[in-house]
């Protein structure tokens, strides 16, 4: 079979994978970008000695545990603590001072993964002063890294590569106040996660479920075409506050979004942007 010919196939192939899923469970990746997709999917048909997509297929639609297995391919889990240090400094400095207006705050942190980042922003909440008055809700469409997220404990080697982006996002303790030892993982202070709500959410289908102050939501928007960028955005848009903030990731931007026109930015290298009094 030719190169050309094996393309089109894997393609039509990958379209039946997507639609099944959709079909079977509900979960739709039908507006993800392509690459992204096919790259995640084919890595799962070789770590499964499989042969086509189509044996993925048929072997997703009769077993929800390959499904999981899936759906923790196509998520996007890239992460660590006080990721793109700078992000976090202009929160500290441009973000928590209107925070502090509000007697009460609630913080969507949307695809947050395993975690690591709803702890940097427990980290600078409570060096702020902030996290008794803040209700965070952590939200991810993959129970198996909340799981992880839920439990707060990392590998030691990666939390020592993070205390540099600690002291770079202006951090005012050392980091390793807030986590214990124990071999070789870092457990930390599950007091940072009293105050956080860890819920199983689809931005493709789930709707709004608070008046959020802040939603933090980086590089997954990367991953969609502009369809769904443009309806995830104005979910976020629905659920924020007039005057709340979003940040989202350095590779992605409002501009030429549905949303564009009801946020002023705030920072331009970091991407924080609050929406407009009035919409």
């Amino acid at each position: 079979m030719k190169g050309k010919e094996l393309l089109e196939i894997e393609n039509i192939e990958l379209k039946l994978l997507i639609e099944g899923i959709y079909l079977r469970y509900g979960y739709d990746f039908k507006n993800y970008t392509k690459s992204h997709l096919k790259r995640r999917v084919l890595r799962r048909v070789k770590l499964d000695d499989l042969k086509t997509i189509t044996e993925l297929t048929e072997k997703m639609l009769y077993d929800r545990e390959v499904l999981k297995q899936i759906l923790l391919d196509l998520s996007i889990n890239v992460t660590e603590m006080f990721r793109f240090p700078i992000f976090f400094k202009d929160l500290r400095e441009n973000v928590i001072p209107l925070l502090k207006t509000y007697p009460s705050i609630n913080i969507w942190h949307a695809g947050c993964s395993t975690g690591e980042e709803v702890i940097s922003m427990a980290i600078l909440l409570k060096e702020e002063g902030l996290l008794n008055r803040v209700k965070i809700y952590a939200t991810d469409i993959n129970k198996k890294v909340l799981d992880i997220a839920k439990e707060g404990i990392y590998s030691i080697e990666d939390v020592k590569k993070w205390t540099k982006n600690y002291q770079e996002a202006g951090g005012k303790k050392s980091f390793s106040d807030y986590y214990i030892a124990k071999y070789d993982h870092a457990i930390f202070d599950q007091d940072l996660l009293k105050n956080v709500t860890f819920l199983e959410h689809n931005l493709v289908i789930d709707k709004t479920f608070i008046d959020a102050n802040l939603i933090i939501c980086r590089n997954v928007l990367i991953y969609f075409n502009k369809e769904l960028q443009n309806q995830v955005l104005e979910l976020f848009e629905e659920s924020l506050i007039p005057g709340g903030i979003i940040g989202i990731g350095s590779k992605e931007n409002l501009r030429f979004t549905s949303v564009n026109e009801k946020f002023e930015n705030i920072t331009a290298a970091t991407k924080i942007y609050k929406k407009k009094i009035g919409c």
